[in-house]
C-alpha cells in the first residue's frame, strides 16, 4: 500500500500541505493567503452537510436550511472569518459549529438574509441530494448537536474511504479494494473471508494479510484526517472518542 507524502505549502492547488489544514488557516490569521483560503474551503466543502443537518434538526425546512448554511459560508469565508476566535479554535469541528450558532442568533430574524447566488462568494454544494440524505439519516431523531457530530463522523469516514480507494487504485488493486472494503469494520468473520478468497482466487492466508494491511492503513488515514481539523495532534484520540460517541445512544 502506498503512503501519501507531504509537500510544501506553496505547491499547486490540490497538493497536500506540509502542515494540517486547520493549522494552515490559523497560521494565516486574518491575512488571506492562497494556501489558507484553499485549506479553509476544502474543510468547508467536506463538512458542510453536518451544518445543514444541524439546522434541519432545529426545525427548519429544506429551503430555509439551504439559504442559512449558504449565507453562513458567505460570511464565514469573508475577510473576517477568523474574528473572535475563542477556546474552540483547537478543533475546527467545534469552531465551525460555534460560529454557525453565533451566526444564527444574530442573523436568523433579519428580513434581508443573504440568498444563494448573491454577490458574496459561495461554495458549490450538492443541495439536490442534501434533503434526501438528511431524510435517510433522520431515523433516530438525535438532538441537533448530536446530529451534527454524527454527520461529521460520517463525512470523515467517507473521505477516508475515498483516500484509501485512490491509493489502492494507484497500486493496481482496485478490484481487491472493492472485495475487501466491507472488512474495514468489525462483523465479518472467517467464513466471509473464505468466500472472498475464493472469489478473488487467493489463498485465505493471503486475504487475511491483505485485510490486516487495509485495516491498518485505514486507521492511519483516519487519524490523519482527524488531525487535519485539529491544532494539537495529542487531541486525536479524544476527538475520535467524541465523534464516534455520537453513534451511541
Amino acid at each position: 500500500m502506498t503512503t501519501e507524502h507531504s509537500t510544501p505549502a506553496s505547491t499547486a492547488p490540490g497538493d497536500i500541505f506540509a502542515t494540517t489544514h486547520w493549522t494552515v488557516v490559523l497560521a494565516a490569521g486574518k491575512r488571506h493567503t492562497p494556501q489558507s483560503d484553499r485549506a479553509l474551503e476544502e474543510l468547508c466543502r467536506t463538512y458542510w452537510f453536518p451544518l445543514y443537518a444541524y439546522v434541519r434538526r432545529r426545525g427548519h425546512g429544506k429551503e430555509d436550511a439551504e439559504d442559512s448554511v449558504q449565507a453562513f459560508f458567505a460570511r464565514f469565508l469573508a475577510k473576517n472569518y477568523l474574528a473572535g476566535l475563542s477556546a474552540e479554535r483547537g478543533r475546527f469541528r467545534a469552531f465551525l459549529l460555534a460560529s454557525l450558532k453565533h451566526f444564527l442568533i444574530n442573523e436568523w430574524k433579519k428580513s434581508q438574509r443573504l440568498k444563494r447566488g448573491g454577490g458574496d462568494k459561495n461554495l458549490s454544494l450538492d443541495w439536490q441530494t442534501a434533503d434526501t440524505k438528511f431524510q435517510v439519516a433522520a431515523t433516530n431523531e438525535p438532538s441537533p448537536d448530536k446530529a451534527f457530530d454524527r454527520e461529521w463522523a460520517l463525512a470523515l469516514l467517507a473521505k477516508v474511504i475515498k483516500r484509501l480507494q485512490k491509493e489502492c487504485e494507484a497500486d493496481g488493486k482496485a478490484k481487491l479494494f472493492e472485495q475487501l472494503k466491507t472488512f474495514l469494520t468489525a462483523g465479518k468473520g472467517e467464513s466471509a473471508q473464505s468466500e472472498t478468497a475464493k472469489s478473488l482466487g487467493m489463498e485465505e492466508g493471503a486475504v487475511r494479510v491483505a485485510i490486516h494491511r487495509l485495516r491498518k492503513r485505514y486507521r492511519q488515514l483516519l487519524r490523519d484526517e482527524i488531525s487535519q481539523t485539529l491544532t494539537d495532534p495529542a487531541q486525536v484520540d479524544e476527538e475520535m472518542r467524541a465523534l464516534f460517541g455520537a453513534f451511541s445512544g
